[in-house]
């Protein structure tokens, strides 16, 4: 039963809308972990030509909510920091870090059966 409610909170998190909206893909899940990738686009851009902040900061956000409800219960405490760094994937270079607070509950993210 424990690795079945693993998948369904994988795929709840790996659906979601806004991130499919983006053209974003959360590629790992792992318990305190994640990985999301988008290709940027002409309309993703601000008036300087750059990634808009918001994309940017949008990506992180999914990377945080990914690996903070990747738990399936709350463990070793309810709050817990996250270190977030997007990168460029061609050259490497760091495009931006964040540390995002979470307050994680005692419920459970996907209700026993």
């Amino acid at each position: 039963m424990r690795e079945e409610r693993k998948q369904k909170i994988n795929g709840i998190i790996k659906n979601d809308p806004f991130a499919r909206f983006l053209g974003a893909e959360v590629e790992i899940v792992k318990p305190g972990h994640s990985r999301v990738t988008l290709t940027v686009t002409s309309d993703m851009l601000n008036f300087h030509g750059m990634t808009h902040g918001g994309v940017i900061f949008a990506v992180g956000d999914m990377a945080f909510a990914a690996a903070s409800n990747s738990h399936e219960q709350t463990a070793s405490g309810p709050i817990v920091l996250y270190d977030i760094t997007i990168r460029d994937e061609r050259s490497g270079e760091i495009v931006a870090k964040s540390q995002n607070l979470v307050y994680r509950k005692k419920e459970w993210f996907v209700p026993e059966e």
